[in-house]
């Protein structure tokens, strides 16, 4: 019969086991693995800031394109 203690460490092993498995798996095994995460991160935060910055970009030429528009109709009503 296994005490408390030794199935907690049985289940430690496994999982220790199973998440180094997983890391050789998608390639982050090696020493080099903190610094391709830390680059992956910083790759994800660079699209969050760039996909940001487009759609503010198409927020502000829509309006200057809604804001010309009627401005261009005053204009018009006006040189009548």
């Amino acid at each position: 019969m296994l005490t408390a203690e030794q199935l907690e460490e049985m289940l430690d092993r496994a999982a220790k086991r199973g998440a180094c498995e997983a890391l050789k798996e998608v390639g982050l095994h090696d020493d080099d693995a903190r610094k391709d995460i830390q680059e992956m991160r910083s790759l994800l935060e660079a699209w969050r800031d760039t996909r940001r910055s487009v759609w503010l970009t198409i927020i502000k030429m829509s309006t200057i394109a809604v804001i010309t528009f009627i401005a261009a109709s005053v204009w018009m009503q006006l040189g009548k």
